[in-house]
């Protein structure tokens, strides 16, 4: 056997080990939703666990933390030894995170920024650990109208309910999003919804630790009474644990149905009288917990056809009548790609046909378009997406000879570019974004 087959049985052997645990902490939690689980604290430095986090960190990517250590240094230094010397210090209780990195990135088509923390290599392969153990017992109790981070849950599915309520006739919309709910969660309250089902007191001791680190930024190190970091692996976990409060109190009876990803909610609706209880019931919860909706993201949209939709998860969703004869009786909620999305997409490809890059190679250049549009068309195919992906492809297609124009110094730059393009067989080996397109039905699963 080769080292290379070994290595890969060794990993799927990790994996098995890995799922099994995950299952028997499930299926327990689910057998007995009043159960605190007490003996977890060696399942978190157990060495598959360990090496199932690495894979997982290094899957991710990302850039160093403060003390400058990158993933390929870790390589270099031998997974195996820090795996080692990570679970000396866990099982020692003597492991420390340092605090994390803070960036500030731009939000695709505003001009606000997004805080961003990133922990060290290693702060961030324990908190994957802290991650795998924990995230099966709270999959057990995490309801249906929560999509965001989850196993097995998508964007698509959550958008799938805004389809089947409209057609039920849900066409009040609430849709906001909680302010800075990353940074304002409180960390004692996050930690009482933790030990709802966690008695174990090394971990939790181990999730106060993670939580107080702090975050370092222009050389100073802020120490907070709230916020999960967002940037960190476990993050996503504790924002749905904390905000599951939440959805175990809403009543979709009274106030209709909640769609909630991550920190990115709506509410179908059936009456505007509904909606109004609605956005009341969500601002007296999100204030019990410590949060707020965001105000400039807070609206009540009624879908009528021919007036206004509204933008969720980067779709913009709208109620129209069909176009063809067989379809002209039917209004329904459609949804293509929201503007930003369209123009995120648009400076993605400029940036990428850039003059500062007119010396890289014509194959390399393709190559990350076609990376980009494949990634960008096969999360928006699943909508009504055909024109935009046409247009996007078409404009990735003119960049593409404009760049081509500019690297042969051609007076008439964009039409001999695009004639050499065009004239190529396969447009340079450009891919085409022609009838990728499933359009949504109710009812219906979305991927099909």
């Amino acid at each position: 056997m080769s080292a290379d087959q070994a290595s890969s049985t060794a990993s799927g052997s990790t994996r098995d080990s890995v799922r099994a645990l995950q299952h028997a902490l499930y299926r327990s939690a689910k057998a007995d939703p009043g159960r605190r689980f007490h003996a977890l604290r060696d399942k978190v430095y157990r060495r598959d666990v360990l090496w199932r986090a690495w894979v997982a960190v290094r899957r991710n990517g990302g850039t160093a933390g403060v003390d400058g250590t990158t993933l390929a240094d870790v390589e270099e230094y031998g997974v195996e030894r820090l795996l080692d010397e990570v679970a000396e210090e866990l099982k020692g209780g003597r492991w420390r995170p340092l605090p994390a990195r803070r960036v500030l990135i731009p939000k695709p088509g505003t001009s606000e920024q997004r805080p961003l923390s990133i922990p060290s290599v290693r702060d961030r392969v324990v908190e994957a650990a802290v991650k795998i153990v924990l995230e099966p017992i709270f999959e057990a109790d995490f309801l249906p109208c929560s999509f965001g981070f989850r196993p097995r849950r998508s964007a698509h599915d959550a958008l799938q309910v805004l389809i089947n309520e409209s057609w039920r006739g849900a066409r009040w919309v609430v849709e906001t999003d909680i302010a800075n709910c990353f940074t304002a969660i409180p960390h004692e309250k996050l930690i009482q919804a933790v030990e709802e089902r966690v008695s174990d007191q090394a971990v939790l001791k181990l999730l106060r630790v993670m939580l107080r680190a702090g975050v370092m930024q222009e050389g100073t190190v802020r120490r907070e009474v709230s916020g999960t970091p967002q940037g960190g692996p476990a993050s996503p976990l504790f924002c749905n644990v904390y905000l599951h409060r939440m959805d175990w109190a809403w009543n979709t009876a009274e106030h209709g149905v909640l769609v909630r990803y991550c920190d990115d909610l709506v509410v179908m609706c059936q009456s505007r009288e509904q909606a109004d209880a609605a956005l009341a019931a969500l601002t007296v919860m999100l204030g019990d917990l410590g949060l707020e909706p965001k105000a400039a993201k807070t609206r009540i949209v009624h879908l009528v056809e021919g007036g206004q939709g509204l933008d969720f998860l980067g779709f913009h969703n709208r109620l129209v009548r069909g176009r063809t004869p067989r379809s002209a009786h039917l209004v329904f909620l459609a949804r293509w790609p929201a503007r930003r999305a369209v123009q995120h997409a648009r400076d993605r490809i400029r940036s990428l046909t850039a003059r500062a890059r007119l010396l890289v190679p014509v194959e390399q250049i393709v190559e990350e378009l076609n990376l980009f549009l494949r990634g960008w068309a096969g999360y928006f195919r699943y909508g009504n997406s055909a024109l935009l992906l046409g247009q996007i492809r078409n404009y990735a297609l003119t960049r593409l000879a404009l760049w081509l124009s500019k690297r042969g110094k051609r007076r008439r730059a964009w039409g001999w570019g695009m004639t050499q393009v065009l004239l190529s067989p396969s447009h340079l080996g450009l891919i085409s974004l022609d009838g990728i397109v499933v359009p949504p039905r109710p009812f219906r699963a979305w991927k099909r």
